[in-house]
This record gives C-alpha cells, sequence and structure tokens, in this order.
C-alpha cells in the first residue's frame, strides 16, 4: 500500500477577514502557489448591507431557525461577515460570527479534493473502479472513483432510510458502508451520463479514499485541504458524539412536525452527535471565514497540482428540466460562472459558492435543518445576486461580473417554501 508524501510544508499566509490568501510550499514533486484575489478591507455600501439584511431574515423565518452566519466578499468592494439573530428562539444569547458548525453537504468537495490529490500524486486513478478499494461491492465493476465524485455512479441516496434514525440516536457510529447500502439498496439510474445526487457514492468515495492512502479520512482531510489552505477551523471530526468544536459554536436544531404544521417554538437542540452520520459525505465542521476562504481557493482549483483534467470542465445539468446554468460535477454546482455546493446535516443547513474568475464568494449556514437545502442555496444565490451589483470602492475597478438570475426571484421562491408554524395548545 502506498503512503502519502506530506504537504505539511506548505505555508500558508492568511487574511481572515479578506480571505487573503498567499500559498507557498513544496513536496518532494512540485512546488505548490496560490494567490487570491485582492481583497477591499471594509464594509459593503451600507443599502447592500440592508438589503441582505432583509434577505438573512427573511431566511431565518421560512426556515424556521432562531440564526445565521453569513459571509460575503466582494474583492473589489468590501465585505459582510456577521453573525444573525439568537442561539434559540426568542432567546439573549446572540450569534456570533466565529462559532463553529457542520458544514454538511460541502464537505463532498473536499473528500473529491482528496481524490483529485491523491490522483495527481500517484497514489490511485480517477479511472479506477469502486471495487479495487471497497469490499462488497462487485456489482459495481464499472463505476470509477470518478463517477462517485461526480455523480455519475447512478446509486441512490440512503438519506430517505435513515433521517428518523439520526434524529431519534444522534450518538450512533454508523459503519460508512453499512449507511452506504441503503442507498446501495435503491434502484439504480444508468451511469456515467448522468448526475444523481447521492450521499451513498461519497461514503463510498471516502472509504476507497482510506483503504488507497493508509490514511483516515479525518487525517486526508487534514492533509490535502486544511493545512495547505491554512484552515485552522476545519476538520472531520471522530465518530465520537461531540459539538462541532471546543470553541464557541452555533447550536443546531430541527422541529418536531405537529397538526397544520412545526413546533417552531420549542426546536429540538441536536448540537451534539456523531460525524458518522455523515462521514465524507457531510461530516465536516468549521466556521464561516475558514468555509468562505476554503470555497474561493475551491473555485479556482488553488489545490490541483495537474492542470488536466479539468474537474468542473463537463458538468451535466443538475436535475431534469434544470436551468442550463445549473449543472453540477466535481463534488459540487456550478450556478452561472459560480462554483459551490448545499445542502443539510441534522441541525444546519448550509451553501457556499465563489466565482473562480474574481473571487467573489457567499457562505451561509442556518441553525435549523428541517426544511433542508433549499433554503441556504436560494439564500446564497441572494446574497450573491444584490452583492454583484456593488460599485467598486476607491481607486478599485469591478470586472465584468453578472449572474444569471435574480435577487427577487430567490427571495420569493424563500418565502413560498416558509414553513408553517403552529402555536402549542393553550392549557
Amino acid at each position: 500500500m502506498q503512503l502519502l508524501s506530506s504537504r505539511r510544508a506548505r505555508a500558508a499566509a492568511a487574511g481572515a477577514a479578506a480571505l487573503a490568501l498567499v500559498l507557498t510550499g513544496c513536496s518532494a514533486e512540485e512546488t505548490f502557489t496560490y494567490t487570491p484575489p485582492e481583497q477591499v478591507d471594509g464594509a459593503l455600501p451600507d443599502d447592500t448591507i440592508a438589503a441582505m439584511q432583509a434577505a438573512v431574515d427573511n431566511a431565518i423565518a421560512a426556515s424556521g431557525s432562531s440564526g445565521a452566519i453569513v459571509g460575503v466578499w466582494v474583492p473589489w468592494s468590501g465585505q459582510w461577515v456577521t453573525g444573525v439573530g439568537t442561539q434559540e428562539p426568542g432567546g439573549e444569547e446572540p450569534v456570533e460570527a466565529d462559532m463553529s458548525f457542520r458544514i454538511a453537504d460541502i464537505t463532498r468537495l473536499m473528500t473529491c479534493d482528496v481524490l483529485y490529490a491523491l490522483a495527481d500524486e500517484g497514489v490511485l486513478e480517477l479511472g479506477d473502479p469502486v471495487p479495487d478499494y471497497v469490499s462488497g461491492v462487485a456489482d459495481m465493476q464499472d463505476i470509477t472513483l470518478l463517477d462517485l465524485c461526480n455523480g455519475t455512479a447512478g446509486t441512490g441516496s440512503s438519506e430517505e432510510t435513515v433521517r428518523a434514525s439520526w434524529f431519534n440516536t444522534p450518538a450512533r457510529q454508523w459503519a460508512p458502508l453499512e449507511l452506504a447500502g441503503y442507498g446501495l439498496a435503491r434502484e439504480r439510474s444508468a451511469p456515467h451520463t448522468t448526475f444523481r445526487d447521492s450521499d451513498a457514492g461519497y461514503l463510498l468515495l471516502g472509504l476507497a479514499l482510506e483503504r488507497a492512502s493508509g490514511m483516515s479520512a479525518s487525517e486526508l482531510i487534514d492533509e490535502y485541504v486544511a493545512q495547505p489552505l491554512g484552515l485552522a477551523e476545519t476538520a472531520l471530526p471522530g465518530a465520537e458524539a461531540a459539538p462541532p468544536s471546543d470553541g464557541p459554536v452555533l447550536k443546531g436544531h430541527y422541529l418536531n412536525a405537529v397538526e397544520g404544521g412545526f413546533a417552531c417554538a420549542a426546536p429540538v437542540d441536536i448540537t451534539t452527535m456523531s460525524s458518522s452520520t455523515g462521514f465524507t459525505d457531510s461530516g465536516v465542521v468549521s466556521t464561516i471565514a475558514d468555509l468562505g476562504r476554503y470555497v474561493q481557493a475551491e473555485a479556482a482549483q488553488a489545490l490541483r497540482t495537474e492542470e488536466t483534467p479539468d474537474r468542473f470542465g463537463s458538468p451535466l445539468p443538475a436535475y431534469a428540466g434544470a436551468a442550463s446554468w445549473y449543472q453540477a460535477t466535481g463534488g459540487g454546482y456550478l450556478a452561472g460562472s459560480m462554483i459551490g455546493q448545499q445542502g443539510w446535516t441534522p441541525g444546519y443547513a448550509t451553501a457556499a459558492y465563489a466565482d473562480p474568475a474574481t473571487g467573489f464568494t457567499v457562505a451561509v449556514v442556518l441553525n435549523n435543518s428541517t426544511q433542508g437545502a433549499g433554503i441556504p442555496q436560494a439564500l446564497a444565490w441572494e446574497l450573491a445576486a444584490i452583492a454583484s451589483k456593488v460599485p467598486a470602492a476607491d481607486g478599485q475597478t469591478a470586472p465584468e461580473f453578472g449572474l444569471p438570475f435574480t435577487a427577487e426571484q430567490y427571495h420569493q421562491s424563500i418565502a413560498d417554501s416558509a414553513i408553517a408554524c403552529v402555536a402549542p395548545p393553550v392549557e
């Protein structure tokens, strides 16, 4: 079994507020450098912040959340990084911007980062069959590791089967292959040519990467993602049930369904749980500053040491009938010129997108997962549409940058998807 050359010699100098990264270093084979777009260190215009605040308030109310953390970085104009709301409905403890949370399906991008890194180093090949590394899946001989990353394996999702168990037994430690098995048991679609959202695929990919490298998934995320990019607050925790970090933590919740809607005034706290629920599909924890820094570098493919293949070069429609500008591949989604991901895990709903050419970046987390990934996705796109129109700061030049959607349409879609809150009966 081939062991990995260390990338820990890579040095990272990062300005947290501005997402400024200047990364240099070397391994035995190559030199790694990444210089991000220069970021104006200042606030965005007041009217822009007011519009974005209204967007976040709308999303908090619609999702049944009590709080959110948001980061918007416009390199040519400024930034807005803030906590909004409180840890509990009607509570007094404010949400702060430095709190940790589970990043949900954005983990998939990191898992694919590791795949491409190991391929670049010659540890494995993207076209290797899955059964070469994962036992018990002999019927996947025609499915490759790249298929797992791209969502073209045809496998189903485990979420529908195990969702109730996640909420009822959050401390349970899941074996990744057991968890993936529920998705593998579903009817499969034609592989290679159609994208299918599948948590099972990324669980299998994590197992394959562990087998190929001789390292744990946690070590791989640290070695090939967190350390190179200077993400000190980003990690895939061990399986033992715990909060997202030992420091300040955004409390995560879900709502119980009651007759006529949801018990919004009595959210269930699920902050402490096992990361094995998500593993290499949705188990990573981070902060908004780290997440913004990560997705900005990810969109630019800063971690790649080889120029080919282009990881996001051959996307497929995100679903049947999707807008032509909304596609999927490489563990993420392409929304116009922006690259990112969205998702949910018990307690949290997240989204993060960045434009590779300009460094324009948006990242959000809501502290309630009841409505799933739709609202954070729409919120991220609404914020992007608002912030993309800000003028350049003094001495700066705004690039030609636009998005194929409007803030108004996603503000309305969030309002239309709002949960129905039902007051408890009066005794």
